[in-house]
């Protein structure tokens, strides 16, 4: 097996666990501020023991700041020195496949070991910003499997004789890190066609289970059944995005966790906004189909002290057989989502390097950035 999934620090919990990040834009706040925030989460996660910390792709969405996962994670790489960084994910229909063998060869020749390399299908926005994006007037998702065909021949020089792009070279890209291969690629999915793509092409899987909790088993079966061995994993290999608030009271982390409720509301109402506080969440006139939506939503988080938290997570993970949790904290402000995550931590009896949890002047890590282990 990969030495991408094998060797996670994880202490006392039974998979590892890791951390999905939108760099969010709270009310009141600038996205300057909000991806301050990212870099002292990535650093501090990287001393609380968690395995990777990955960026999402998000496009025209004001409580999202992580339109550039690239950008990011080469300032995460240089802000830490050895948690795994990736794109969870990059949506691959909005970009050439060679401009992300570019990136992504870049971020692996800047932190070899490091870099993972999380594709989505989606546009992670709507239609005309995925438009302007595209530079076509009909963007189409179903040429994803083309479009990743592409992607891996350019970070592996191996395109056949013949082929239009036979001396077309991916510079950085292949063999940007000697001797650490090319950075790992996973398939992201809501649904079954990432799903089976993933298990047909031998990749780890990563399941979006915080916003489509419907599908997580279907998903997840047709995965493990379309599944073949590769080079590059020996049997499958599930990670799935879970959304989880821990705060020191269950109320307080409600109160927390309806914040992220209300924003899916709003951006489902077409009102995309930056996160709501607590008092705004609290406030709001919800009408009763509102109050239905946020009950919905609320039952996919889980919330509440450590101690509840540890134990829904178990359950899904028992429930679904994960070989990994990716947990996302959709709250308001910096410090919450913070403490939220050493809470979860600390419910794990998880274990790092204590010493990149310690806040720096300036927010970052006063080391060199360097190879995993």
């Amino acid at each position: 097996m990969s030495d991408l999934i094998r060797g996670a620090a994880r202490g006392e919990s039974s998979v590892p666990l890791s951390i999905l990040d939108l760099a969010t834009v709270g009310s009141g706040d600038t996205p300057s501020d909000a991806l301050r925030t990212t870099t002292e989460l990535a650093r501090r996660a990287e001393g609380w023991g968690y395995h990777r910390f990955w960026v999402a792709e998000h496009h025209g969405m004001p409580s999202v700041a992580s339109s550039s996962p690239a950008v990011i994670l080469a300032h995460l790489g240089a802000s830490t020195r050895k948690i795994r960084l990736g794109s969870g994910g990059v949506m691959l229909p909005n970009h050439a496949p060679l401009i992300i063998a570019e990136q992504f060869g870049t971020l692996h020749a800047l932190h070899p070991g490091r870099i993972d390399l999380g594709l989505g299908r989606a546009p992670g926005t709507d239609q005309a910003t995925a438009r302007a994006l595209r530079r076509t007037a009909n963007p189409d998702a179903d040429d994803f499997p083309q479009q990743l065909a592409e992607l891996i021949a350019f970070l592996d020089a191996d395109y056949p004789a013949g082929h239009p792009y036979e001396h077309i070279r991916a510079v950085p890209g292949e063999a940007s890190a000697p001797g650490s291969g090319r950075p790992p690629i996973w398939l992201l999915g809501s649904s079954g066609f990432s799903a089976q793509l993933a298990g047909l092409l031998g990749l780890p899987f990563a399941f979006a289970h915080h916003f489509s909790a419907t599908n997580t088993m279907p998903a997840l079966e047709i995965y493990r059944s379309a599944f073949q061995p590769s080079d590059v994993l020996d049997k499958p290999y599930a990670m799935i995005g879970v959304s989880a608030v821990a705060a020191g009271t269950g109320e307080e982390a409600l109160r927390q966790a309806r914040t992220s409720a209300l924003s899916m509301l709003r951006l489902r109402r077409g009102r995309p906004a930056p996160l709501p506080t607590p008092e705004e969440a609290e406030a709001y006139p919800y009408s009763p189909v509102e109050q239905q939506f946020v009950q919905d939503w609320l039952s996919n988080v889980i919330y509440g002290d450590p101690v509840a938290v540890h134990a829904g997570l178990e359950a899904l993970r028992e429930r679904t057989g994960a070989d990994e949790l990716m947990i996302t904290t959709g709250v308001h402000g910096g410090d919450a989502r913070l403490r939220s995550y050493e809470l979860i931590a600390e419910a794990y009896g998880m274990t790092g390097d204590r010493d990149a949890a310690t806040p720096t002047a300036n927010g970052a890590d006063s080391g060199k950035a360097g190879h995993t282990a």
